[in-house]
């Protein structure tokens, strides 16, 4: 981790609060899970929430975790690598991300996890400084900072591709859970 102190900037300068509806959402789950999951930014049903991953594709991620035997509310701390949701749900900037980066390093230092999924590109570009394409790194072990790191494909894809056919995305991704909790219950 590059900086393992407490971030220099408040909250309120990295999400620009000149817009009152902007809320920060830090996370959701066990902060002493063994699993992290990182996703690029909440989301609208986030903001209002103030949870990260209860919307949509928070709701098929948490699906997803039950079916390959993962229990939630014990084995997952979830966060994104943005705190605030960017306008009009559009992509961080490559500004917010460093800007939130000190927080997430932050989370991991306390949290404290032995492994991180990296729920799409951003997560990944944002963790490994990797810009390859998410489908030749997904469902991968990665060594990172001590850690078991998996990059897998965001829930919100899988919503757009919901072929269930061997090979397809939500296919693998299914394969990918598992081999995620075969390496939880080594760690157990």
């Amino acid at each position: 981790m590059k900086k393992n102190s407490a971030p220099d900037k408040e909250f309120s300068e990295v999400c620009n609060f000149s817009n009152s509806k902007n809320k920060i959402v830090v996370s959701r789950g066990n902060p002493f899970a063994k699993l992290m999951i990182v996703g690029e930014a909440p989301g609208a049903k986030e903001q209002e929430l103030g949870e990260p991953f209860v919307g949509r594709s928070g709701k098929l991620l948490d699906k997803l975790l039950q079916n390959a035997g993962i229990d939630i509310s014990l084995d997952v701390y979830f966060c994104n690598v943005v705190k605030c949701r960017p306008p009009k749900n559009r992509r961080p900037t490559k500004t917010e991300i460093q800007e939130n980066l000190p927080w997430l390093y932050q989370q991991i230092k306390l949290v404290n996890p032995e492994i991180i999924l990296l729920v799409g590109a951003t997560a990944l570009q944002a963790i490994l400084k990797n810009k390859s394409p998410i489908s030749i790194l997904r469902g991968k072990w990665i060594n990172w900072d001590g850690r078991l790191v998996m990059p897998i494909f965001h829930p919100a894809y899988l919503l757009r591709n919901q072929s269930k056919e061997e090979g397809s995305p939500m296919s693998l991704t299914k394969l990918d859970f598992l081999k995620i909790k075969e390496k939880i219950d080594t760690l157990k």
